[in-house]
């Protein structure tokens, strides 16, 4: 191996592990939006979507999924169908939990986010035909796993009690911002991707980077269950 692939290789191993350890992170929310979330009153187009794309930027366990599911598309139009198929599970429960105040518990639907990571590891290791020797079918368990997401994200809006007035507006604008988030991440995972993607070491640490993925998605489970068994 080449010491440009060596060098590939760190930092692709460094930014995975990066988003790993700071999965426990995801969906934070700073005092200035948590004070414009707790005064606003009415419609606020701009603010919302501003909101909705930082929310997904600096949401990792939604980033870390999404790269489980492109890592081995190779083709535009798979990646496309993919993400949309991810796009429309989560934006259903997203829209849907806030707008009928649907309550689940946050720690519990972070820990199935941080399962489907583990999950989708463990797809792209092949474990479901070494293991079982049947392959789940694909494109239903992003769709469904987005479902989830969705709920994970319309939980964190439902923490901050937002008035009615102007609510549907201002869900709808926070769902169009968190499209931007991803479509923004995306773009430049892929572009860090498809240059990994040119050298032999990408195969060679697909496992590496696979097994990265599931050690990020064990970590949340396990502090999100944590924090569920210590709050009952």
């Amino acid at each position: 191996m080449n010491i440009s692939s060596v060098n590939i290789v760190r930092n692709v191993s460094i930014l995975l592990a990066f988003l790993a350890s700071f999965s426990l992170l995801a969906h934070g929310v700073d005092e200035d939006t948590k004070q414009f979330l707790t005064n606003n009153q009415g419609v606020s187009i701009i603010p919302f979507i501003y909101i909705g794309a930082k929310h997904m930027v600096t949401g990792y366990d939604h980033l870390l999924f999404l790269v489980g599911v492109i890592f081995f598309l190779f083709r535009t139009k798979d990646v496309v169908l993919y993400v949309s198929l991810f796009t429309v599970g989560h934006s259903i429960t997203l829209l849907f939990g806030v707008l009928n105040d649907v309550q689940v518990n946050a720690y519990l639907i972070d820990a199935i986010i941080g399962l489907s990571i583990v999950y989708k590891g463990f797809d792209n290791l092949g474990g479901f035909k070494r293991l079982f020797g049947y392959q789940p079918n694909t494109q239903a368990a992003v769709m469904i796993f987005g479902l989830f997401h969705g709920f994970g994200l319309a939980t964190k809006i439902q923490e901050f009690k937002l008035p009615d007035d102007g609510l549907i507006a201002n869900i709808i604008a926070f769902n169009v911002g968190v499209e931007m988030g991803q479509f923004l991440a995306l773009a430049l995972v892929l572009i860090l991707m498809n240059f990994w993607r040119k050298h032999n070491s990408f195969m060679q640490f697909s496992v590496t980077a696979n097994t990265l993925l599931m050690s990020g998605g064990l970590m949340l489970v396990g502090f999100q269950l944590t924090g569920y068994f210590n709050s009952i």
